[in-house]
């Protein structure tokens, strides 16, 4: 992995989106109506024979997070899960009745969060043979889900396993005590090796942890008691986030201040040290945040041109059609988005009513697709092609113009019919997605 100088993060490493969609949802409005969104769904089912992708949100946590910017909530009475999975399986059969299909094609199957693992065991059996029961599994199928490892258990991961997942997302953050306390995630020793080899033992192929880097009180020293456990446990994945923080967004987060946080020359320092670690334990920058094990199947996918990404991250599995179940889960048909009510409230009344409960997406114009084509290859492939139809578009000379600089400095290799990412580059992909971001850029 080639080593990267502090001035060039800080010229190119401004904030940018992730893309796990263009538009970014910032920019999503009105959603499309009912009918118009199956239909788009409906043509993303037949337009490859991969079939669907399902992301199930469970909301629900032990604690909260002060890190955490997803839409959770604490929960101290287990009782009102019941209530929840009943919804979320009716508002599945909705999408089936309104698809047409009695059986859904399923090529990938993630339940994030939250914590999925909050379930009782007998729920979580009851919401997998509901969603699992009623669809044909493609050959190749990836069946994931997230979990919290301080509350992951033996009889859990069994279970996971007899229905077919072997993909688990640990959330590990960090393993300085200093900062998991601050940061209210405290975790015992041994916890994460007990779930890690408990996982491998049981067949669980695909092992990520989460981490962050940013977060308050973090330090190189820090840095380095997490990369020890990565060194000694080796998770096949890593996901490596930058910490954001919007205390005016959540509350949590002003349980410290901004001077408890790295910043400037400190914080690119984390991410520098980190970077450079997983790299000298072998593992590979696969693309936004997200490093991999050569032989783990997204390396394999990338080094195959089959890497795929949607809003649960990068996938070996590629799906145009994304069904999002539950409070505020989005669901993506490539030529249109949606989201569901991030209320949980209007949510059950509106499922409960038999509507689907969209509250916000985009519908995706010409201009819109050929610029989502151009991302995504970006992402997953680290190059894409300029197609005649668009030598003469409007905006290109802006994007070139954009991209110029990151030229420059050796992250972007462009040419007449063609952008290419370097080596170096891989590590500022967000900035050069951020270049062909009209939604970023008004008028070009």
């Amino acid at each position: 992995m080639i080593r990267l100088s502090p001035e060039l993060l800080a010229r190119h490493a401004a904030p940018s989106p992730r893309y796990t969609s263009y538009p970014t949802v910032t920019h999503w409005g009105e959603p499309p109506r009912a009918r118009a969104w199956i239909e788009h769904l409906d043509a993303a089912l037949r337009a490859t024979p991969a079939g669907a992708a399902i992301y199930a949100h469970i909301p629900f946590c032990q604690s909260q997070c002060t890190f955490c910017g997803c839409h959770m909530r604490v929960l101290r009475n287990q009782a009102l899960v019941t209530p929840y999975i009943d919804l979320l399986l009716a508002e599945h059969a909705l999408y089936r009745e309104h698809l047409g299909r009695s059986q859904l094609p399923l090529s990938q199957l993630y339940l994030g969060g939250g914590s999925p693992n909050f379930l009782p065991l007998g729920e979580l059996d009851r919401l997998l043979d509901g969603l699992l029961n009623t669809a044909t599994l493609q050959p190749g199928a990836e069946l994931a889900v997230e979990a919290d490892p301080r509350s992951t258990t033996d009889a859990q991961l069994a279970l996971l396993r007899r229905h077919g997942f072997t993909r688990i997302s640990l959330g590990v953050q960090d393993m300085d005590p200093r900062v998991q306390d601050i940061v209210n995630r405290s975790m015992a020793p041994g916890v994460l090796d007990h779930v890690t080899m408990r996982a491998r033992e049981l067949g669980f192929t695909s092992i990520n942890y989460d981490l962050i880097h940013g977060l308050p009180l973090q330090t190189e020293e820090s840095m380095r008691v997490t990369m020890e456990t990565i060194a000694r446990l080796m998770p096949d994945q890593i996901s490596f986030y930058p910490y954001v923080h919007v205390p005016w967004i959540k509350p949590s987060q002003r349980r410290y201040t901004e001077a408890d946080l790295p910043e400037g020359e400190d914080r690119r320092a984390l991410y520098l040290l980190g970077r450079e670690m997983l790299g000298a334990l072998g593992y590979k920058e696969i693309g936004i945040d997200q490093f991999a094990r050569g032989d783990d199947a997204l390396a394999v996918a990338a080094r195959e041109g089959r890497l795929h990404r949607n809003f649960m991250g990068y996938t070996p599995v590629t799906t145009r059609a994304l069904i999002g179940l539950g409070v505020s889960a989005i669901g993506d048909a490539w030529t249109a988005l949606a989201q569901g009510e991030k209320n949980q409230q209007r949510w059950e009344l509106r499922v409960q009513a038999g509507e689907l409960p969209l509250q916000r997406g985009h519908v995706l114009t010409e201009e819109d697709l050929l610029l989502r084509a151009h991302i995504h290859d970006l992402l997953t492939r680290h190059a894409t092609r300029w197609s005649p139809a668009e030598t003469g578009a409007p905006w290109r000379n802006a994007v070139l113009a954009r991209l110029a600089p990151l030229g420059e400095d050796g992250l972007v290799d462009c040419r007449k019919d063609s952008v290419a990412v370097t080596v170096t580059g891989r590590a500022f992909l967000r900035s050069i997605c951020a270049a062909f971001d009209l939604k970023l850029h008004p008028g070009g």
